[in-house]
């Protein structure tokens, strides 16, 4: 059979599941795997579990005791599934986190009950990123049946926190050689970045607090103290200024989307300066002794992570030059730096061709503003071979009424098809 003629089986099987893949779809979604705190892991894991298994998987049950977050009240369940071909060959490795952030406010729709309207399914999830790992679920056992014979390997991931980090998840099991070679060659992480999209990578990141120190006094006499809240208010006035007209002048080659993330950014996530306010509503008369700023600085491939740093770290000396009382204490919370694949390699190859065959026009490669795990496996597991591709449009991600359109799905799910077809036997380039 040659390659063209399976792919038309695939696409037609794919099709023929579409109502599975809704259903499948439901069913994850009604699983409220809310994170934080990190609710139903094990059940979402099992149900992954569960079914594969019928589909002749090994189905291995991963926690990650110890690990960022895990206890007993809330167990950091991960599931990896691996079925074997018949002769050797590479391993195509789909990882779909199954945590979802919290619902929120604003929505129309019950956010757990999977509601189908015009041809979308609503929910939180739907869209990031359950909508795609129902799809790569649905992709896989249509190679099975068509290809029962296939080479080398096919695995299933559901891993955890990917939404607080992944430290738990991909991190924890990347540590433990599960995204390395031998074992896995090429990993596609379903997150939704457009079903005509090949999500080579992302920009970097670093997180970082700042406490910005003062003196206390009565607030009715403030000429007594040192307000942090004035210190730290010099400091993002010297932000605004000097470092924000910087930052959007820098522009990057990678293929970053949407445009706006094409430069360099740097947001302020949150500021806590003074004492809190009672249960009245009423703080205490005191000039502010701290006050806290966390940033979250997106940085780009062609900027230095030590220089990132400096920017900030000399704003902070200027203003100490200007104010003789400002004290401050920076503590980095976390940083990654940027990835990127290699827009030749097999893995791009394979779904560029099956973004063609499907969509009937080429396929674009991007990246992505914010990252996911795919860090974790390049960084931890030195696995190069990976990529984000699946249904989905990125910007309803973490919103009210998130949906996923059921046709995005079908399609993606047919292009993962005909990707991992081409990969198993080596002809979009060999592993």
């Amino acid at each position: 059979m040659t390659p063209a003629a399976r792919d038309r089986r695939l696409f037609a099987r794919v099709a023929g599941a579409r109502d599975d893949l809704v259903s499948l779809t439901q069913d994850l979604i009604r699983i409220p795997t809310v994170n934080p705190p990190g609710d139903a892991y094990t059940e979402c894991c099992e149900a992954i579990g569960h079914r594969l298994a019928r589909r002749g998987f090994a189905v291995e049950y991963q926690r990650a005791r110890g690990g960022v977050g895990d206890s007993d009240r809330y167990p950091r369940s991960n599931v990896i599934c691996r079925i074997e071909g018949k002769r050797p060959g590479p391993c195509v490795h789909f990882n779909s986190h199954i945590d979802v952030v919290s619902p929120g406010q604003g929505w129309t729709v019950d956010p757990f009950a999977a509601e189908i309207r015009d041809g979308r399914i609503y929910g939180r999830g739907t869209c990031d990123m359950k909508g795609g790992l129902a799809a790569s679920m649905i992709a896989v056992e249509a190679l099975l049946a068509e290809w029962p014979d296939f080479p080398g390997a096919i695995e299933i991931s559901g891993t955890v926190d990917e939404e607080t980090g992944g430290y738990a998840g991909v991190a924890w099991l990347a540590e433990r050689g599960y995204f390395s070679k031998p074992r896995v060659d090429y990993v596609i992480i379903p997150e939704p970045l457009h079903k005509d999209c090949v999500c080579l990578g992302h920009r970097g990141v670093w997180w970082s607090e700042i406490e910005v120190k003062g003196r206390i006094a009565h607030g009715s006499m403030p000429f007594l103290g040192v307000s942090a809240i004035r210190g730290a208010g010099a400091f993002l006035d010297k932000v605004e200024r000097e470092l924000y007209p910087k930052l959007n002048r820098r522009r990057t080659a990678m293929p970053v989307i949407p445009e706006g993330a094409r430069s360099s950014t740097l947001n302020f996530n949150s500021i806590h300066g003074g004492l809190a306010e009672g249960n009245d509503g009423f703080p205490s008369a005191l000039v502010a002794e701290s006050c806290r700023i966390v940033l979250d600085r997106r940085y780009l491939i062609e900027e230095d992570p030590d220089e990132v740093r400096r920017e900030i770290v000399d704003l902070l000396e200027a203003v100490r030059r200007d104010r003789p009382e400002f004290r401050y204490e920076m503590r980095d919370l976390w940083s990654v730096g940027p990835v990127m694949t290699d827009a030749d390699s097999p893995l791009v190859r394979a779904l560029d061709r099956a973004i063609g065959a499907v969509l009937g026009h080429e396929s674009r490669h991007i990246a992505s503003p914010g990252t996911y795990d795919q860090k974790h496996v390049q960084r931890v597991g030195h696995l190069k071979d990976c990529v984000a591709y699946g249904p989905g449009i990125l910007d309803l991600a973490h919103q009210p009424d998130e949906y996923v359109g059921i046709e995005d799905m079908v399609q993606s799910a047919q292009v993962m098809a005909a990707a991992t077809a081409a990969l198993l036997a080596g002809e979009a380039g060999g592993a």
